[in-house]
């Protein structure tokens, strides 16, 4: 359950920590003081979408932490899926941050965390029902989902699930085997004249580098003979005088002599010496790449020809002649396969009439488990609907066959008829905002008892009820407090304006906003009895009055007798 909720910077909550109880708990205070608020960190931490305009103005960043404790076995098994255990005293601790830049990070136990991973864990520990949630009771998509959690069918659904996707996966590779034979004539003469235009080009890796550079020397071959040229003048002399070479054996000889006499000259003509090999090895470079310019115009002709050829494959098939040489063998593949497509399409209309009636079976089992599991479910509605003041709502659930989607072949609606008498109707035509809130309840306890999920939220469940449907609510909330999963009790917590709910409450917090210094502050603050009674004469009055007190007392005492 959730044991401590830590909140920093959110909204006008500078800073708050807030430790909750098993059982039912209640936030109330004045419309505009952040119970909502308190909500919507809860939200955050548990990996739902935030929106910078969070972050308290005048500071950078905003914090939420939660820590879950007692954590059930189911959830632990769940967890170690996604790669996150509880700590050795079998606790969760997942934070939250966000930036006044819009950034944000997650932590999970202190580790790293995406906001994805962070929503799936949440849909684990919590099962938050906020105020959008009563209009997602009026589309029947979702109808169909309530029905397979109340059934536990999910291991079903994904069994299906599987058999679809193969036989949609076979479905698209016979419509892409299935073509006429004109068509693939058609793709076989294009791809053989693919094949073909790239076979006779015999391209070789690399050739186009090759190429470029050999172009590149034929045209400045004129500028490259010259500094060719200059550099033997330079190595072997000329008419006008010496050259490096012959100069440097002189230097040596002269040097030899001088060592006889002189022993450090010695060094000086061994580096000479070795100088002069180098310029002898040089010579003979010089004479091999002279070679290398002597080529026949035509030559430089074959060489653009070629490029020409590579530049015009590369253009059309790849970016350079590796690419071309693999769409070559994918045009090949793609021709073997056409070439063996009687073959394959025989073997792929086997394979779907296989999957389908497969998918068949599996659909029809399904759909047997839904109507069982939707007989079931209308009664236990029906039976909480009758506690919460709705004894004459009736409901039904329609079921109608439809194409096969992920999600099997039925289409499942919750029809509910409001007096005695009426046909069943869609809950949109006849349903009120109030009737919404206690439909949602209801169908919220009768899936309760199938979830394993432990804490239980719900934001202003109360909307539109007052009076004695408002008792009922605050009754129901408690019962499914009091319930037990896995041999667990239940935690719910509740936002609320009704004194009905609040005063059925186990535990009661104060959401109260006031200004200072030109700043608006919010602070959470447990209740004890006596707080709790003003706190409830509040609500029942508007201001705090020994009638509306004495009605607060009586109405606490109602619920601990």
């Amino acid at each position: 359950m959730l044991d401590c909720l830590h909140i920093e910077n959110i909204a006008v909550i500078e800073r708050a920590d807030i430790s909750f109880h098993g059982g039912f708990n209640v936030l109330t205070g004045e419309t505009g003081a952040g119970k909502s608020i308190v909500i919507d960190a809860i939200n955050a931490v548990l990996g739902e979408r935030i929106s910078r305009a969070m972050v308290r103005t005048g500071t950078d960043t905003a914090h939420v932490t939660a820590l879950f404790s007692d954590l059930s076995p189911w959830t632990a098994a769940r967890l170690e899926l996604l790669g996150f255990s509880p700590d050795e005293d079998g606790n969760l601790l997942i934070g939250r941050t966000i930036t006044a830049e819009g950034k944000g990070s997650c932590t999970v136990n202190g580790r790293p965390a995406t906001a994805a991973l962070l929503r799936e864990i949440g849909a684990l520990l919590v099962d938050l029902h906020g105020q959008h949630e009563n209009q997602a009771l009026l589309h029947p998509d979702r109808h169909l989902e309530y029905l397979d959690r109340f059934g536990n069918l999910e291991a079903d659904v994904t069994a299906y699930a599987e058999i679809y996707t193969a036989w949609r996966d076979t479905c698209r590779r016979l419509q892409s085997a299935d073509m006429d034979e004109a068509e693939k004539a058609r793709r076989m003469d294009l791809l053989q004249y693919q094949i073909q235009e790239i076979e006779s080009a015999a391209l070789r890796i690399g050739e186009e580098a090759e190429l470029l550079a050999r172009r590149t020397l034929y045209r400045n071959a004129g500028k490259v003979a010259d500094s060719l040229s200059l550099a033997r003048q330079l190595l072997f002399g000329s008419d006008e005088g010496e050259g490096a070479v012959s100069m440097t054996e002189q230097a040596v000889s002269v040097l030899n002599n001088a060592a006889r006499y002189m022993e450090q000259a010695e060094s000086v003509a061994s580096q000479l010496q070795e100088s002069l090999y180098t310029l002898q090895e040089a010579t003979e470079d010089l004479r091999s790449i002279s070679d290398l310019l002597e080529f026949d115009p035509r030559e430089l002709d074959e060489t653009e020809n070629r490029l020409e050829i590579i530049h015009r494959l590369t253009a059309k098939y790849g970016t350079d002649e590796e690419a071309v040489l693999a769409y070559a063998e994918t045009c090949r593949e793609e021709l073997r396969q056409i070439e063996l497509s009687d073959e394959l399409l025989q073997r792929l209309n086997e394979e779907e009439r296989r999957l389908y009636a497969e998918l068949e079976r599996a659909a029809a089992r399904l759909s047997h488990k839904r109507i069982q599991v939707a007989e079931k479910f209308a009664a236990c509605v029906q039976e909480q609907l009758t506690f919460l003041d709705m004894p004459n709502v009736t409901m039904v659930i329609d079921r109608h066959a439809v194409d096969y989607s992920r999600t099997g072949g039925d289409k499942m609606e919750f029809l509910m008829s409001a007096n005695v008498g009426e046909p069943p109707r869609p809950i949109a035509r006849i349903a009120s905002g109030g009737e919404l809130s206690r439909i949602m309840l209801a169908i919220k306890s009768v899936l309760a008892d199938a979830d394993e999920i432990d804490t239980l939220i719900f934001d202003e469940i109360d909307t539109g009820i007052s009076g004695r449907a408002a008792q009922k609510v605050g009754y129901k909330l408690r019962q499914t407090a009091q319930s037990a999963v896995s041999g667990r009790r239940r935690q719910v917590l509740c936002v609320t304006h009704l004194a009905q709910i609040a005063a059925r409450a186990d535990h009661q917090y104060l959401i109260a906003k006031s200004v200072r210094d030109g700043r608006t502050f919010t602070e959470v603050t447990p209740l004890n009895r006596q707080q709790r009674v003003e706190e409830l004469a509040r609500i029942i009055g508007g201001t705090v009055t020994q009638t509306a007190m004495q009605a607060a007392r009586e109405m606490l005492d109602e619920e601990t007798a």
